[in-house]
């Protein structure tokens, strides 16, 4: 794919990516995929977090993110607050030579406008101001792919985001939730459209044969501590989660079900480790997955899923498993309700593993029912992410290169 002057089209990826947490990263691959199907063509490279990982498995050149390799560390000493001070200044400079050297840049899904988990303001929202800033000053088009947002009470961080919105040249989200969140913050989202979250475009594992008897349980944990405004008491709502989730793992385990323990980031081991401490069972297991597709063939396998991080219930519900969510923000809610599943929300603040269990029982009675909702509703979130792609290349690219993958798909 070609500009008008017969040059490629440099396309940056931009984000948190490579740096653990696998529902970024499957964002990402879904827009890659969008790219090498459509802009064929497109030179693309990426600023992340994690460039060593983002170029091996993703076989693009990748730049880090921050100039200062300590930036997510919490800074004590004089040294480390300096280093985290001059990363700010270098990084203005590192961010808008990236975005000069690009046609386009995309920032693949993600809730890079929101703060529902603890999140300093000169941490990624900063960076995101950046690059959107960058974006309006260079005249290279940035676009916010099916992102999520929601309302943030943090002054600093609100104008951040708010700024970074208004910046960008193309703006998309995952559900109205977080249209309806930017509009509330002063951004005009007149011409923003809702889509599916972008890991609905991902391949999806074909579903296991059913056993004929209870099979495995899956549980998605999640190293939870609440949001930005529980700092607070963040211990205390990490080990009712914790308690809770335990709990209902050992009554599963009593009812002679195996469990499979699942993550959706590196940090979540913990958590895992101190269940499978606390219920010493051979039936309850932990899974190693290091991608949205190795998330859903584990839950492809299962009867159930019950999970708490946001992309382990879009796994569990892509692949049509029944799922109960433990959510810890309206995303989780607003979700289930798109997918048929309203009815399986459980609040991550308050685990209370009897109701738990009373609403997973509830769930397996109804489970060849919703299956088949489930596969009705992924049916038209696909449709609707294939109008995402086209409104994405007639907003990004320019003309030439729609006729151009016109040509290509007509070839094939």
């Amino acid at each position: 794919m070609t500009s008008g002057d017969g040059t490629p089209v440099r396309v940056g990826v931009f984000g948190l990516l490579g740096s653990g947490n696998l529902g970024n990263d499957g964002s990402l691959e879904a827009v890659l995929g969008y790219l090498r199907a459509e802009h064929p063509g497109a030179v693309v490279d990426a600023l992340c977090g994690g460039p060593e990982v983002v170029a091996t498995r993703y076989r693009i050149p990748a730049t880090r993110l921050h100039w200062y390799r300590g930036e997510y560390r919490t800074a004590s000493r004089a040294g480390a607050i300096a280093g985290k001070g001059l990363g700010k200044l270098v990084d203005a400079f590192r961010t808008a030579a990236w975005v000069r050297r690009h046609d386009v840049v995309i920032v693949p899904g993600m809730g890079v406008l929101e703060a529902t988990l603890p999140l300093r303001p000169w941490g990624f929202p900063y960076s995101l101001f950046l690059l959107c800033a960058s974006g309006r000053l260079f005249g290279t088009r940035v676009a916010l792919v099916s992102v999520g947002a929601a309302a943030i009470g943090n002054r600093p961080t609100r104008a951040l985001v708010r700024w970074s919105a208004r910046l960008a040249t193309y703006r998309s989200y995952r559900d109205a939730l977080s249209r309806d969140a930017m509009r509330a913050m002063g951004v005009d989202t007149a011409l923003d459209e809702v889509y599916p979250d972008l890991a609905f475009a991902l391949p999806t594992p074909p579903p296991s044969a059913p056993s004929g008897s209870p099979g495995p349980v899956c549980v998605g944990v999640m190293d939870f501590h609440g949001g930005n405004d529980d700092r607070a008491r963040s211990e205390e709502i990490y080990r009712r989660y914790l308690d809770g989730t335990t709990r209902f793992v050992r009554a599963i385990v009593e009812d002679g079900r195996p469990v499979r323990l699942l993550t959706g980031d590196a940090c979540d081991a913990s958590v895992v480790a101190a269940i499978l401490d606390a219920v010493d069972s051979p039936l309850v297991t932990a899974a190693e997955t290091a991608s949205l597709a190795d998330l859903m063939k584990e839950m492809a396998a299962a009867d159930t899923v019950v999970a708490t991080r946001y992309h382990n219930l879009i796994c569990a519900l892509k692949v049509g498993t029944p799922t109960l969510a433990i959510g810890y923000a309206a995303k989780s809610d607003a979700l289930m309700a798109q997918m048929g599943l309203a009815a399986y929300c459980h609040p991550a603040r308050e685990v209370d593993a009897d109701r738990l269990l009373e609403q997973f029982r509830a769930l397996e009675q109804r489970s060849a029912e919703l299956r088949r909702t489930l596969t009705e509703r992924n049916l038209a979130a696909t449709r609707r992410l294939e109008h995402q792609f086209t409104a994405l290349t007639a907003a990004l690219f320019p003309a030439t290169d729609h006729t151009h993958a016109h040509a290509l798909r007509e070839a094939k």
